[in-house]
């Protein structure tokens, strides 16, 4: 096979990159050009490719260095026994298209992985050098995430670091077992020891900062990791009591979930089919009421069915006050934050609205409607000065009354 140009190893690196979920690129330090110096910024608008807390779009280079692989993950379609079209780029083209990219105003920032090739520390002296180009030769201030390599030597990851605003490692499954079954070459304490090790860098690095103003950053936007679902057997409660831990024990900024895709080619040990993504969905709101709203994991695995997994026809939080009814309903004129925040239907923008808007008046239930977008799921649950739900709280079909009304669309319609 011939020499591949650019254009193509782009079309089978980038195409390979999207699997890896974990790529928003929110939390960094503010860094720009307009002083004269340097090229880039990690605030701007851009085509998206990912979103920021506060609603911007992230425009982001999301590639991999190289498909080849050394490894046999099962679920992974570069797995070294894989049969796809391989590509690697050098780290000089990789820089080369990033600054290329941005002068053309498509992208904003690099999110880089890669496979294993030749070994994990050469992978990631490769990928280091990448960001080192980008950072020394060219001044580039904008946004890089780098997806480190658990086995290689951690001074290698703590470089990255220096240059990243981000890195990330992925845990890949959320039991030992999983990863043992399906990712024979990894380790799951070798993984969570990388991660301890840069948890600790990033809080060395804060902390030198604060006594040496010139004091280099380290991740200044922390550290990610990503789980695949539906690829083993572990439950939604398995996989939230995972993300938990992870989130105590590593202060991490994010948890991603990825519905396990089939590949071709797939090794039997694999399920036929994909789990439906809105499990996924679900993931993500479970961990949205974790950090958000706070609830403990074992409350929202208190949410999960008899088998430990969600619910797919509600969302946890209706499925929490379903289940504990008794806390229910609560006086918006009285109730405390914790507890509203645990009305379904009310989120952190609407209980912050109505505990300024009862400093003033005793809300009445329109008052509530004007911050909600459905009254409906909020009624059962709440008490006003002019709403009492008597007995509507206790209904036996009040799951089938607020679950969302299932809708056959058509592909053609206007």
């Amino acid at each position: 096979m011939g020499q591949l140009s650019t254009i193509e190893k782009l079309g089978i690196l980038a195409d390979a990159a999207k699997y890896d979920a974990s790529c928003a690129s929110s939390g960094t330090a503010k860094k720009n050009s307009l002083g004269g110096k340097g090229i880039g910024s990690t605030e701007g608008m851009g085509i998206c490719h990912a979103y920021a807390p506060d609603g911007r779009c992230i425009s982001l280079l999301k590639i991999l260095l190289t498909n080849h692989c050394i490894f046999d993950c099962h679920y992974c379609i570069n797995r070294k026994s894989s049969n796809v079209r391989r590509a690697r780029f050098t780290p000089q083209e990789v820089a080369d298209l990033t600054i290329s990219f941005y002068r053309r105003n498509y992208i904003e920032g690099l999110f880089l992985s890669s496979g294993i090739i030749k070994s994990s520390n050469f992978t990631m002296e490769q990928m280091v050098e990448c960001a080192r180009i980008l950072r020394e030769e060219h001044d580039f201030r904008g946004y890089i995430h780098l997806k480190t390599i658990p086995e290689a030597d951690p001074e290698l990851v703590h470089q990255a670091g220096l240059y990243a605003d981000r890195v990330s490692i992925n845990v890949e499954l959320p039991t030992d077992s999983g990863l043992t079954r399906l990712a024979p070459d990894k380790n799951a304490q070798q993984i969570e020891g990388a991660m301890g090790k840069v948890k600790s860098d990033i809080a060395e690095m804060k902390d030198a900062r604060k006594r040496f103003k010139h004091a280099p950053r380290f991740a200044p936007a922390g550290q990610s990791t990503q789980m695949i679902v539906g690829a083993d057997a572990a439950s939604d409660a398995d996989i939230m009591g995972k993300a938990s831990r992870l989130y105590d024990g590593f202060k991490l900024r994010r948890v991603y979930y990825s519905a396990f895709s089939p590949i071709p080619d797939a090794s039997a040990v694999l399920p036929l089919k994909r789990p439906p993504l809105i499990r996924e969905h679900r993931l993500y709101q479970s961990d949205w009421l974790m950090r958000f709203y706070g609830y403990q994991a074992r409350e929202v695995m208190q949410a999960t069915d008899h088998d430990g997994n969600l619910p797919l026809d509600i969302d946890p939080k209706l499925a929490w006050a379903l289940k504990f009814r008794e806390s229910f309903p609560l006086d918006v004129n009285r109730a405390p934050r914790e507890m509203l925040l645990r009305v379904p239907g009310l989120g952190v923008t609407a209980v912050n609205r109505v505990l300024a808007a009862r400093r003033h008046k005793t809300l009445r239930l329109e008052d509530v409607g004007r911050v909600t977008v459905s009254i409906a799921k909020v009624r059962p649950f709440i008490i006003a000065a002019d709403w009492r739900p008597t007995t509507l709280t206790d209904r036996a079909d009040l799951r089938t009354l607020l679950a969302p009304k299932q809708e056959q669309l058509e592909l053609f319609a206007a």
